[in-house]
Formats: C-alpha cells, sequence, structure tokens
C-alpha cells in the first residue's frame, strides 16, 4: 500500500492554446528552484509536454489517463509520488472536460483539485463569468483557484480579480512575457533536446509567476492505492535495442519501466548518428520526426544496412508511426522531397499538410489489449494487406496493422504496461492472435 500526502493540482485550461504547458512548467521550477521536490505528470498520450516538464521539474514525468493507463495505476503513481514530492502537478490535456475520459475525469478519480489557466487576453469581467462556468459544470470536481494568462497591465489584472465570483480565488495574474513563449511544430511543442537555452527560459519564466504571487503552494491532498502486481518475466535476458535521437523520441517512461520489469536488457542507439546496432535481439523503433531527418536517414547508409541485416536474419522489429515511416521505400517530406528509407516494407510514406489521424484506440489479441492512440500528419501508401486493425475508442477510423516476417509496424502507439505478455510476444517475435 501507497500512502502520502503532498501539495497538488491539475493545470488545466477551457481549451488547447491558453498556456497551460508553460505554466505547469515554470511553477514546478519555481518550486524547485525553492528547494522543493516536484514531481509532474501528464494527463493522456503525450510525448512532447513530458519533455519540457522533465527539464523544469529535474524528476521523472509519466502520463496517467483513467483509460490507456488504468484508474489503479493513476492512483498509485500519484500515491506512490506523494510519498517523496513536494508538490505534484498534473498537466491536462485539451480542455478541462474535453474527451472522454477528461481531464476532469482523471481529477475527480484522483480527488485533485483543478486550478484552470485562463488565457486572459481581450477579457475583462468576462473572465469571471469563465471561471464560474469550470467551477460549476461538474458538481465534482473542485476548483477554488485559477490562473490569469497573457495579462496586458496591472490594471488589466486588477479587472479580472474584481470579477472572481463569490468562493473562487485569483491565485496570479501572469504578464505577457517572452519566457513564457515556447515553440511549436505540427505535432505539438518542440522537443526539449532542440531548444537552445530552456533552462535558463525556465528560470526566468519561473520568476515571472513569482512576481505574479504564484509562489503560493497549491491545496494540500492525501493519495493512497495498492501497489500493483510485479510483472512476469516474459523477456528474461532478452535483449532489445531502442532507436532514440531527434527523429525517434516518442518513448513513454512506463514503456522503459515494464520492459525492464519483464527481464529485457535495453540497449539505446540513434539511427541517425550510429554507424551499427548494439548488439540484441530484438528492435523498437519508435514515433518521432523521421520526416525532419530524412536527409541524415538516408545518408547513413550504414545504418540502413544494419536494419536491413537485423530484419532479414529473422530477428523481430516493432516499428511505431515514425518507425513505420522509416521502415517502408520512400518518405516524402512536408516540401515535396523523396528519400529513400530501409525497403522493410513496401510503400511510400507522404507528408500530407495537416492532421491525417487522432484517437484513442487499441489492438485486441488472446493475450491482452494493448491500449494507446494514433496521432500522425502523413499517409501511407502501401500494397500490404494488414495482419490486423485497432479498435478505436474515439477520433479517427482504426489503424492497420502490418507484419513482415518479424517485423510488425504500425502507426498504432501502445503503451506497452497495458497488454504485457503481447509486448513480449512482439519483442520474441511470436505470433499475434488478433481477436
Amino acid at each position: 500500500m501507497f500512502q502520502g500526502n503532498a501539495h497538488a493540482a491539475l493545470i488545466s485550461a477551457p481549451g488547447s492554446g491558453q498556456g497551460k504547458s508553460m505554466i505547469t512548467a515554470a511553477l514546478a521550477r519555481l518550486h524547485r528552484n525553492a528547494g522543493r521536490t516536484v514531481r509532474i505528470f501528464k494527463h493522456g498520450p503525450d510525448y512532447l509536454d513530458p519533455m519540457v516538464q522533465e527539464i523544469a521539474s529535474g524528476q521523472p514525468v509519466y502520463q496517467l489517463h483513467p483509460w490507456m493507463t488504468g484508474e489503479d495505476e493513476c492512483r498509485w503513481r500519484l500515491a506512490k509520488a506523494a510519498q517523496e514530492a513536494d508538490v505534484i502537478l498534473v498537466e491536462g490535456s485539451m480542455g478541462l472536460f474535453d474527451g472522454s475520459p477528461s481531464s476532469a475525469d482523471l481529477a475527480i478519480l484522483a480527488d485533485l483539485p483543478a486550478l484552470p489557466v485562463i488565457d486572459a487576453w481581450g477579457m475583462a469581467q468576462t473572465f469571471g463569468a469563465v471561471a464560474q462556468g469550470l467551477a460549476q459544470y461538474h458538481p465534482e470536481l473542485a476548483i477554488h483557484d485559477v490562473i490569469a494568462n497573457r495579462v496586458g497591465s496591472p490594471g488589466h489584472g486588477k479587472l479580472l480579480a474584481d470579477s472572481m465570483p463569490e468562493g473562487i480565488n485569483l491565485l496570479g495574474a501572469v504578464p505577457r512575457h517572452e519566457a513564457m513563449k515556447i515553440p511549436d511544430r505540427h505535432l505539438g511543442l518542440v522537443q526539449a533536446s532542440e531548444l537552445s537555452g530552456l533552462d535558463t527560459q525556465l528560470d526566468a519564466a519561473a520568476e515571472v509567476l513569482k512576481e505574479a504571487g504564484l509562489d503560493r503552494l497549491p491545496k494540500r491532498v492525501s493519495l493512497e492505492a495498492k501497489a500493483p502486481d510485479p510483472v512476469p518475466q516474459y523477456l528474461d535476458g532478452v535483449r532489445i535495442g531502442i532507436a532514440r535521437d531527434d527523429a525517434f523520441a516518442f518513448i513513454y517512461r512506463a514503456n522503459l519501466d515494464v520492459l525492464e520489469a519483464m527481464g529485457a536488457e535495453l540497449q539505446f542507439f540513434s539511427p541517425l548518428n550510429d554507424t551499427a546496432l548494439p548488439h540484441c535481439d530484438a528492435l523498437w523503433l519508435p514515433g518521432g520526426y523521421p520526416e525532419l531527418h530524412a536527409a541524415r536517414f538516408r545518408a547513413n547508409q550504414t545504418m540502413r544496412d544494419a536494419l536491413a541485416a537485423h530484419h532479414h536474419a529473422g530477428k523481430p522489429i516493432l516499428a511505431e508511426c515514425g518507425g513505420l515511416m522509416s521502415c517502408v521505400e520512400q518518405l516524402v517530406d512536408g516540401e515535396g522531397v523523396s528519400h529513400v528509407m530501409t525497403g522493410l516494407l513496401p510503400g511510400t510514406a507522404k507528408m500530407a499538410g495537416k492532421l491525417t489521424a487522432l484517437g484513442l484506440q487499441s489492438l485486441m489479441t488472446k493475450s491482452g489489449e494493448l491500449r494507446g492512440h494514433t496521432y500522425h500528419h502523413s499517409l501511407l501508401e502501401t500494397s500490404m494487406t494488414p495482419l490486423a486493425r485497432t479498435r478505436k475508442l474515439a477520433g479517427s477510423e482504426a489503424e492497420p496493422i502490418y507484419r513482415e516476417g518479424a517485423l510488425v509496424a504500425s502507426y498504432f502507439h501502445g503503451y506497452f504496461p497495458s497488454a504485457p505478455k503481447l509486448v513480449a510476444e512482439l519483442f520474441t517475435g511470436q505470433p499475434i492472435q488478433v481477436m
């Protein structure tokens, strides 16, 4: 049993683009700089925000989602964190009540108060009406405070404070400031590894929040949960090579944890920079931005040859989204330039210039239900017949699952702890028994 208490809040917003990611990161850095241990979690499937949040907090960031990760895991991770952290911040996704399960559903499940970040640009007294609407929409959700973001002046901040309804406090009014801006691209924030000066910017952002009065701690909560059952040693002694660099970076920490818990030995390599694979029994090519680095990957002939040799030797490969794109014959980037890929699978991946798939999905098999999501801006043209298709919970149509020898590839991103036995079968080349 895990029991603990910490100052905690779920930071959300009325919708996307209100600035909650940077507010969360700046709050984490503010409390970290004050000598507190801060743990951040992210609601839902997201790879990019956690990269920034890990640098802001100096601690690992895990996903929480009542469906994808499961309710019990949400409670366990939070309770475990409360044993060691002074402050716990959960960054929501989209708007507070958007999706099912929503960020609000997670807050209610974990008994966390929600702390909405509301973009005050162009608003005065209406700010109070938005805050009141969020606070009254669900009777089980606690909202004690809100944060105003992108405030124009002290006078603007006073108007917002005066508009607050009874029972809701304006915790702070964050001014428009360069330190609070972070670049993004088509999949979300730019990867933290690509942002020069991020540490300095986070320190500056923390000072902006401190001057806005946001150095006050959120409400203290008590958290309790049962410890999860240990996973069997399905991968005892199996060596898994994992691609990890700027082109292949979409990796859940929980996925790495469960592979190691099953007995796997993990070895990381860079398809962009390395000329040889690590000594391994199986490969994982996760998602990322292969389209932005296609020329470098194409130029690394020795690595492409090594990947082909691994495949032709009958060794397992799991290729997710960007990993799938690197396994086909051609990748056409956003500028329309075609790049030779590994050619392990027939077909061409083409950037579409718009979002082509988004939603929660799962792969149903006799060895378990692998839950996860799809999110991509490219389309695959191929002659392959899918081995199976995912089932959608919400959003886009089901994603095809392709198999060629021991290579399994799809746009689908899996959350490995949801189906450890199936994941072990993928990395040991066993047949997939689809339901």
